[in-house]
């Protein structure tokens, strides 16, 4: 069966057939080269971008690892702004718009748009001839496309005035995927700088920066002080045959954790008399939850319940005795670096492979016995909150652009 000539989805008034074109047709093809490192008088911060695959990121280039220099264009190949940058060696397909006239290293192929072509058309389009050029490295001894393989690449392409339409809105969809993915840097990095100046460091009594109207000392009391933990024990293992895909309680293991919550959609379900046989490991909501076996001590803080939940074998389940103690606090403080830097310490000359509560119990926490703690647990919880956000727009406009990536072209 022939292989259709228009896309399943176009923009209003195109009804006319793409056609088969190979990539030499439709701009300049140019091979990338690499300046001697031994001259470096070739390179300069405020020079040409000179680009590496490392440079590449989603479809754009945000920093260069250096810069050439304009002084000497003849040092290495400059091509103008809006040449299509594909990676064709090693980590082959890995796509980019040069927004400058730049300039870029031999493991990258450039195209250069015919003015009867769009250059973000180009781009997006490259994502399809990515696929063809790692089927075509995968069968050579060489990862490795050179520039006569890249040229005879086929692929279709539609008119100029439907390349503007289909680039223009690829590249709103790319610059919100950006927007959201660098807030969500901003915010992971905002976190980090808070994690550091709001909890008072070692042998201090106040943190760097705290809210306004709190003056006391804060002083360190050990996990076990605050807290009691329990996991399944031994006897109360569970038989594979005892994981049920489908049933009214829920079985929580480690690899159910995702960023500090329960994905709930992937847990197993296990029979009611398993799940009363030992209230000490039964979930409720606020519970917190940290790993002891696998992936050591990650954690998560039960939000939501809709169903029964119990623990299996592999994590500690937190219950906070100490009630002067706010839970979203106590979670955000074990969800930190600090309890894994505790963990690897303590596994100098050696790995843990299991965290025993032995090793729990002396981990010491900061705490502040007034509203302060609750101040401190809800940012925090804000914080995360705003990052799952953006995190979440990043994933379903890239899904978004997946669907209109194998609808939108031919």
């Amino acid at each position: 069966m022939e292989k259709s000539k228009k896309p399943q989805i176009r923009f209003k008034g195109f009804t006319n057939d793409w056609e088969q074109r190979k990539l030499k047709e439709l701009g300049e093809i140019i091979t990338g080269s690499t300046p001697s490192t031994q001259c470096q008088e070739y390179y300069s911060e405020n020079g040409i971008p000179w680009v590496t695959p490392t440079d590449i990121i989603t479809n754009l280039i945000y920093s260069t690892s250096k810069q050439l220099s304009i002084k000497g264009e003849k040092i290495a190949r400059i091509v103008p702004k809006n040449t299509v940058l594909i990676t064709c060696i090693a980590s082959i397909g890995k796509n980019a718009l040069l927004k400058t006239r730049g300039s870029f290293n031999q493991q990258i192929n450039g195209l250069i748009p015919y003015k009867e072509n769009i250059s973000y058309f180009l781009l997006t389009e490259s994502e399809k001839w990515s696929e063809e050029m790692k089927k075509s490295a995968a069968l050579a001894t060489m990862q490795i496309v050179n520039k006569s393989e890249f040229s005879e690449i086929l692929t279709k392409i539609p008119l100029k005035k439907e390349q503007e339409k289909i680039g223009k809105y690829f590249e709103i969809l790319d610059n919100l995927i950006t927007l959201h993915q660098r807030k969500c840097e901003k915010l992971k990095i905002m976190k980090k700088s808070c994690l550091e100046k709001m909890f008072p460091k070692n042998n201090q009594k106040i943190p760097d920066v705290r809210f306004k109207g709190f003056t006391n000392d804060w002083e360190q009391r050990k996990l076990n002080k605050i807290s009691i933990m329990h996991a399944r024990i031994g006897w109360q293992n569970l038989r594979k045959s005892e994981f049920l895909k489908t049933g009214d309680y829920y079985l929580i293991t480690g690899t159910d954790f995702i960023d500090g919550s329960v994905d709930f959609k992937n847990c197993y379900y296990i029979e009611k008399e398993r799940y009363e046989q030992d209230k000490n490991i039964q979930v409720n909501k606020g519970s917190i939850l940290i790993t002891k076996d696998g992936t050591l001590g990650k954690v998560a803080y039960i939000k939501e319940l809709k169903k029964p939940a119990t623990l299996n074998a592999g994590v500690f389940n937190v219950k906070i005795i100490d009630k002067k103690v706010d839970e979203k606090y106590l979670f955000q403080y074990l969800k930190a670096p600090f309890l894994i830097d505790y963990v690897n310490k303590k596994a100098t000359g050696g790995t843990i492979k299991h965290l025993n509560q032995n090793i729990l119990v002396d981990f010491l926490i900061p705490l502040s016995y007034n509203d302060e703690l609750k101040k401190i647990g809800k940012y925090f919880e804000i914080l995360d909150n705003l990052i799952t956000l953006h995190q979440r727009k990043v994933e379903k406009l890239k899904k978004i652009k997946k669907s209109c990536l194998e609808k939108m072209f031919v």
